[in-house]
């Protein structure tokens, strides 16, 4: 009898859900909704909210559409897995109900809250025990709605992050784990043990934390209710739940120290894995516990770019010919038509929120050295292109700093690197081999699910479908000319910072 496995993913544009045969590691069908963009609404300028029972109409559209390509037997589903969005804030009610829209990872309301914290608790102590200031992560984003909404704040039942409210919706009960935990800067590294510190300054209850399963284990059981929904068999274990970036790099095999992942979708991130409790000085990157932590030290490292495919999908949206707007293959090919530097035009790419990297600092998105009679729209996707690799690269510097050494990257064949240009930009500019493999979070959330139901009983097997499509180099040449250009791009930056 087969055996089949489902991965979700919540991301912040769509849900896509993958059905993959345990038997061989391959995706059988997909499906992603809606099929336009979701909105991210911003009441106010800085803001970032989504409803979580829009991720659940289309967690349902999602399903059900790959289940029917796939024609498969609903009893051959073995367990489902859950990728999610990061550092979102989801509050219920008793009923279960959420009491407000999500406050999602790009909104930036809750910045100087995280800023005093740090310096109240002090650096070293949330440099030590939390790998992180507060900052603007989850639990800064609770204490903005105890502090400014305390109607809603006396009525939450239990707080949660995307995928624990997936979850909920899957099994009826409510759970998170240690990785969600610590990307919420909920987590004291030292005490192996959410944060008392944390949670006293805040003003927080304890009892507001749902409790704790493990990332790799059964972690409830589909409802009857809606495997009738999907035409699924009750009783699918619900076997693995991650936040996006930790299984990204879980779905490109990367598990142990020195191995490094990066993506870039709607925001750009490289995430490298690491065997100590290591911190930057400036929390300009963030550390959080990795899926495999449970026996030893695994915390993956992780620097984010949050305007890295939105910046990509803005140009999109507006840069039109004869009316008619561009695909992105249209733009990567008119890109390439313009020089290595866009012949001097800069584009930093800081429109989404508020960057970690910059300390948090109101940099906006902004085009530098923009000549009328010289500059025409090949200069412009190039140059976007190019600033979202260099401000990559002005993270990875970072991780550099701390210690956290690589010389190959792995990525899913998705998003931004399908650009021939973004690949070249990026390897010549980082210094590093890429190396893509045909997997993404939907894929790699049910790989896990395999895992957390005993499916595989190993990592390798889990993975030994795993398939390299290409990899790429620096050129000596092109290195040059890119770190040249980096350069001009970083002086740039740094007259604004």
């Amino acid at each position: 009898m087969s055996q089949y496995l489902i991965g979700i993913d919540i991301g912040t544009s769509s849900i896509k859900a993958s059905i993959v045969d345990a038997s061989t590691g391959q995706t059988v069908s997909s499906a992603h909704s809606p099929s336009e963009e979701m909105t991210v609404n911003a009441v106010q300028p800085g803001w970032a909210e989504q409803h979580p029972d829009l991720w659940w109409e289309h967690t349902l559209i999602s399903i059900k559409a790959a289940a029917q390509k796939a024609h498969i037997d609903p009893k051959e589903v073995a367990a489902i897995g859950i990728s999610y969005q990061m550092h979102g804030l989801v509050m219920v009610d008793k009923e279960h109900k959420p009491l407000r829209p999500s406050i999602i990872w790009c909104d930036s309301r809750a910045v100087e809250i995280g800023e005093k914290a740090f310096k109240d608790l002090g650096n070293h102590y949330c440099l030590q025990h939390l790998l992180n200031s507060p900052g603007n992560f989850t639990a800064s984003k609770l204490k903005w709605v105890k502090e400014n909404e305390p109607a809603v704040y006396e009525r939450i039942h239990k707080v949660m992050l995307p995928g624990d409210y997936i979850a909920l919706k899957l099994t009826g009960e409510i759970t998170t784990t240690e990785t969600g935990l610590s990307e919420g800067i909920f987590w004291d590294y030292q005490e192996k043990a959410i944060s008392r510190k944390l949670l006293e300054y805040y003003g927080i209850d304890k009892n507001l934390i749902a409790s704790i399963v493990p990332v790799f284990s059964e972690q409830g059981k589909l409802r009857e209710s809606v495997a009738k929904e999907l035409g699924l068999a009750s009783g699918i274990k619900i076997a693995y739940r991650a936040g996006d970036q930790p299984n990204n790099a879980f779905s490109l095999n990367v598990l142990n120290p020195g191995e490094t992942a990066a993506t870039a979708g709607t925001s750009g991130v490289i995430y490298s894995v690491t065997d100590t409790n290591a911190f930057d000085p400036r929390s300009r990157v963030n550390a959080f516990i990795h899926v495999n932590s449970s026996e030893a030290i695994r915390n993956g490292v992780l620097l984010c770019i949050n305007g890295t495919g939105i910046l990509n999908s803005w140009l999109k949206k507006n840069i039109r010919s004869s009316g008619a707007a561009y695909d992105y293959e249209q733009i990567n090919a008119i890109a390439s038509e313009a020089p290595i530097g866009a012949d001097g035009l800069i584009v930093l790419p800081f429109g989404n929120g508020a960057e970690r990297i910059l300390e948090n600092k109101g940099v906006k998105s902004s085009f530098h050295g923009l000549n009328f009679n010289r500059h025409n729209q090949s200069h412009l996707f190039r140059a976007a292109q190019e600033g979202i690799v260099f401000a990559l690269k002005y993270g990875f510097d970072i991780l550099q700093e701390m210690g956290l050494k690589t010389e190959v990257i792995r990525a899913g064949n998705a998003n931004m690197f399908l650009s021939p240009l973004f690949r070249e930009a990026f390897v010549n500019t980082i210094g590093a081999r890429l190396e893509l493999y045909d997997t993404d979070g939907a894929k790699g959330a049910a790989l896990g699910a395999g895992v957390g139901a005993g499916v595989f009983n190993t990592f390798p097997e889990a993975f030994s479908g795993l398939k390299m499509i290409r990899y790429e180099e620096p050129d000596k040449n092109k290195s040059e000319l890119y770190t040249s250009t980096y350069q001009l791009w970083k002086t740039q930056l740094n007259k604004l910072l």
